[in-house]
């Protein structure tokens, strides 16, 4: 995955894209075993399931239509929307995929709202 930055993207924001880089060298989804891929906007909160052998997003969940977007308790809630919609698919066990955020905060909160739920990674 080659990089390519405008003169205007932040120090902030290159360092995040390598670091993202770096993860997806490492991660790769399966039919059997998808990656649970979170990002973060200035508001919101997105998380979906990638099947990254048919390069297809298999479903997605976001706190675009939650009352509680972008704090804490709407990145729980999206954890807990994406393991629910993950059981009914069959799905038990996922390979979780930072995209180059820091583990703690709304990323650590969707994390643990789907483990609340029973998805295991």
């Amino acid at each position: 995955m080659k990089l390519n930055f405008s003169k205007n993207t932040s120090t902030r924001v290159k360092n995040r894209l390598k670091n993202k880089v770096r993860i997806r060298r490492k991660l790769s989804g399966t039919p059997a075993k998808p990656r649970f891929c979170v990002f973060k906007s200035s508001k919101h909160i997105y998380a979906q399931l990638i099947d990254d052998v048919s390069e297809k997003t298999l479903f997605s969940k976001s706190t675009l239509k939650l009352k509680s977007v972008g704090n804490c308790d709407g990145a729980k809630e999206v954890g807990k929307l994406i393991a629910e919609a993950a059981k009914e698919k069959n799905f038990s066990e996922v390979v979780f995929d930072r995209s180059g955020y820091r583990f703690h905060g709304k990323v650590k909160a969707v994390a643990d709202g789907a483990r609340e739920a029973g998805l295991k990674f």
